[in-house]
Formats: C-alpha cells, sequence, structure tokens
C-alpha cells in the first residue's frame, strides 16, 4: 500500500489567478459554442416547421377563393331556370369538392407545422439550464 502522500507545487498568487481566468475563459468559450450550436438547431426546426407552414397557409388562402366560387356558382344554379346544366355534377359542387379538398391538406400542414414550431423553443435548452445553475453559483457560492 502506498501511503507516500505527494505534496502538490505550492504556486504563487499570480500563477492561481492567471488559471483561474484561462478556465473562466475557457468555459466562457465553450458555453458560447454550445449556444451556437443550440441557435443553429433550433433554427433549422423552425425552417422545418415554415416549409410546412407556409404552403399550408397557401393552399388555405386558395380553398377559401374556391370557396367563394363554389357560392358564386351555388347562386348561379339556383337562381337558373330547370334543366340548364346537363352535367351529373354542377360545378358549383366541383369547386366544392376542390375547396374541402385543399381546407384538409392546408388544414394537415398547418397543424403539422405548428407543432414543429412548438419544438422550437431556444430559452429551454441544456445551455441556458447550465447558465442558470452558474447564476445561481455565482450568486450563492455556498
Amino acid at each position: 500500500m502506498a501511503t507516500d502522500v505527494q505534496n502538490p507545487v505550492e504556486r504563487d498568487v499570480p500563477s492561481l489567478m492567471s488559471g483561474i481566468v484561462g478556465d473562466v475563459q475557457n468555459l466562457i468559450k465553450q458555453q458560447v459554442q454550445l449556444t451556437c450550436s443550440e441557435i443553429q438547431t433550433d433554427l433549422r426546426k423552425f425552417r422545418e416547421a415554415a416549409a410546412l407552414l407556409i404552403p399550408g397557409v397557401g393552399m388555405l388562402i386558395v380553398c377559401l377563393v374556391a370557396v367563394a366560387l363554389t357560392l358564386a356558382h351555388l347562386l348561379h344554379t339556383l337562381t337558373a331556370p330547370a334543366g340548364t346544366d346537363p352535367a351529373s355534377i354542377p360545378l358549383w359542387g366541383c369547386y366544392a369538392i376542390v375547396a374541402v379538398v385543399l381546407a384538409i391538406g392546408g388544414g394537415a400542414l398547418v397543424f403539422l407545422g405548428v407543432k414543429r414550431f412548438d419544438t422550437v423553443n431556444p430559452l429551454n435548452g441544456p445551455t441556458a439550464h447550465a447558465l442558470e445553475e452558474d447564476m445561481k453559483w455565482m450568486s450563492n457560492p455556498k
């Protein structure tokens, strides 16, 4: 069994302070790098969510136009004389079918985009928690 205890080399105060300052600088650099990495991840998630949300909103806008056209053609059909439309599905019905398909597709894309936006929270990452712990420790170093 080794019972020899080696005494660490006694260092002077300026070298200890420079070591502490170097460690603090290294810690700050690492936290900045981690923060940048988290921001890049959140930006990627934001772009993915926007890539779903923007086309979904566009589809819903087109759906509103189709609904307006449906109502116009329905009004025309209701005011036209009987037997003037030989088609099996009246034109307003065709517009209504297109509007429903656009509403379902656009609504699904908007729903998925909003769900993706919910995952983007830059203030809830590990770096934010580490900074919070550092601030607590610095205010109460017991």
